[in-house]
This record gives C-alpha cells, structure tokens and sequence, in this order.
C-alpha cells in the first residue's frame, strides 16, 4: 500500500494543538498551568561536562516511532513550576508533563477517521535511573509510574474499550501534567526516565481486530551541581 508521508513534525503538531484547545475547557486537574515554556540554554563550569540531553538543551523532547506505518509521537515539557531546565538540581523536586500521540500514516490527516486505525493505549510504565557525577550508576529512582492509562490521563472522559484509551489523532491522545521528579544525591548529574506504553494497533481499518506492542522511549536529563534546591514557581502544582 503506497504510504502519504509528510513532515512528521508539522502532523504532530497540528494535531496536538487541536486536542490541547479541546481539553483547555476542562481546566487544569493537577493545577498550576504546564503549557511548553522555553528554558535557557544550560551552563556548567569549565571542569564539568553537561549530561548530553535533548530536553535540557532544547527545553522541549520529541521523538517518532513507526510501527507498521503508525507513528508514535512522545512529547515532554517542564511545567511552568519549574520551567528554567538548566537549573535542575539534584535537590528539590522537578516537574514534567507529556503526551503520547498515534498517527495513521497510510492516511492524510484529514482524511475520514472511519479510514484510519484506531489505536488504543493500555498502560503507561516510566522507570528511572540516576548517572553520578563520576559516571557510574546512582540508586535514586526519583520517579516511577505504572498505571492504566485511561485513569490517570488528563481527559477526564477519555474513549475507552476493553483495549485501553484511544490515542489515534485526532480523535484522542494520553496527556499526564505535572508530574514530580524527586530529589536525588548531590553528586546526581543526569536522571534517564525510560518510558513503556503497551498500545494495541488495529490491524486495518474497520476490521476490530488488533495487535499488541511495546512502545518503548528514553529520555535523558541533566542535572546541575547546586547546593541549593531546585526553584519551584509559586503555583499549586499539587491542587486539584
């Protein structure tokens, strides 16, 4: 089947910012506004080399994962609570917030969405592991998650079937606010969360007959030698 391909990017996009404005009526269940924000360039002494990481740089993780031509689109921010990427430091508590998207690319976008695969995501596990100053592997395990995905998701009201929560754009996607990253040892210079989505992908069109598969994501931080403890905006990231 010949395959319409586009700039993944630009797909992603769209569609994301369509289910965004959808939710922005819910309000926010977490508190304390987690919409993208830019996050300064980081820095480090000249005897230090920063833990390479696309989301400290940039501010912002993205990542594609084709599977039978259905492109799984991971997207990770801080939050406003925390929004100054090169200032996370092992002490005091981080806050992140992501999004895991599907995208039919056998079918444009705005072809019919009776014409594209319905995608439904079971459950969402993140794992961490702390890299020490020296190289070697800490034991902190700052943040964890292992939960059905329809009940811990933004949407309070998401599209479900015995398969989990639809995430086939545009109709649905699993979005999780604020979430914590804990305090680590002092000589912590980078956390690698490692993200694992059970997802069921139909196998075509129409036809209700699905197949299991792992989606699997590392995500690389860094974090800054501080004696001070990570600033925390003054918003209540807990309420709700």
């Amino acid at each position: 089947m010949h395959r319409a391909r586009r700039p993944l990017v630009a797909v992603a996009a769209v569609a994301l910012s369509v289910l965004l404005s959808s939710c922005s009526a819910i309000g926010d269940l977490t508190g304390g506004g987690d919409d993208p924000v830019e996050a300064e360039s980081p820095s480090a002494t000249p005897t230090e080399t920063v833990y390479d990481s696309q989301f400290t740089r940039d501010g912002t993780f993205q990542s594609h994962i084709d599977v039978n031509g259905v492109d799984f689109v991971y997207n990770m921010y801080p939050t406003k609570a925390t929004p100054r990427t090169n200032e996370w430091f092992p002490r005091g508590n981080k806050y992140f917030s992501f999004t895991l998207g599907a995208y039919d690319l056998d079918r444009d976008l705005r072809d019919p969405f009776k014409t594209k695969r319905k995608v439904y995501l079971d459950r969402i596990k993140v794992t961490s592991r702390t890299v020490l100053k020296d190289g070697s592997a800490g034991t902190d395990r700052p943040y964890e998650l292992n939960a059905s995905a329809k009940k811990i998701t933004f949407d309070p009201e998401p599209v479900s079937t015995k398969y989990g929560m639809l995430i086939t754009s545009p109709k649905g996607a699993f979005e999780l606010r604020n979430q914590q990253i804990g305090e680590m040892a002092p000589d912590t210079r980078g956390v690698n969360l490692s993200f694992r989505a059970t997802v069921w992908i139909e196998n075509s069109a129409g036809s209700g007959t699905f197949f299991k598969q792992t989606i699997k994501q590392e995500v690389p931080i860094a974090i800054f030698a501080s004696e001070e403890e990570t600033v925390v905006a003054d918003i209540p990231v807990n309420a709700g």
